[in-house]
């Protein structure tokens, strides 16, 4: 069960990026990036992998070290550095514990791709032609749903809280404008 990830006086706006796997999560974040830059709002970004995966080569200095022990362990040049840290016996990621050490680093937003039960505020991804039940309709954290009008059946849309902003999908201003203005008042409400 997730635990709140409570956001002190003045913190950094927390954003949970949620739909179903396969919708374009990842996709939309990369072309999104660019722009909240560009707008003054870089953007860390914490990612929930449903599978074991490893960043690091066997064989190489750092790969011996975290086997041998190391717990964290940093690699580090001039141009960038990774954290690796074992989570023995972890069933999920800990993300208050990540968004910690994100926010540590003083980016001006952390977007959250997966979590999506979490309880964080969410922008949800709906793809209408798969079927699937829209997030918003049971989570009262999303804020806002991004869809594809053309494939989203009109029934579907009419079951959206009112209180939850509609952007088109393929509308990556529209979505940037929603985001950076939704961090401001996000900010604004904490000062």
């Amino acid at each position: 069960m997730p635990h709140d990830v409570t956001l002190a006086k003045g913190s950094i706006p927390l954003l949970g990026i949620a739909a179903w796997s396969g919708t374009g999560k990842t996709t939309l974040l990369e072309a999104l990036l660019p722009g909240l830059r560009q707008r003054g709002w870089p953007a860390a970004v914490i990612k929930h992998a449903h599978h074991e995966f490893d960043i690091d080569t066997p064989g190489k200095d750092s790969h011996r070290l975290r086997e041998a022990g190391a717990a964290p362990m940093v690699v580090a040049s001039g141009r960038r550095f990774a954290l690796m840290m074992e989570t023995p016996g972890q069933q999920e990621p800990d993300l208050p514990a990540l968004v910690a050490q994100v926010a540590a680093l003083k980016p001006a937003l952390i977007l959250v791709e997966g979590f999506k039960t979490w309880p964080i505020p969410k922008l949800e991804l709906y793809r209408g032609d798969d079927g699937r039940q829209l997030l918003a309709e049971h989570d009262t954290w999303v804020e806002a749903v991004a869809f594809k009008s053309a494939d989203t059946p009109p029934q579907i849309l009419a079951r959206l809280p009112a209180k939850v902003a509609r952007l088109e999908l393929d509308d990556r201003e529209a979505i940037l404008d929603w985001i950076v203005d939704w961090a401001i008042r996000e900010q604004a409400g904490r000062n």
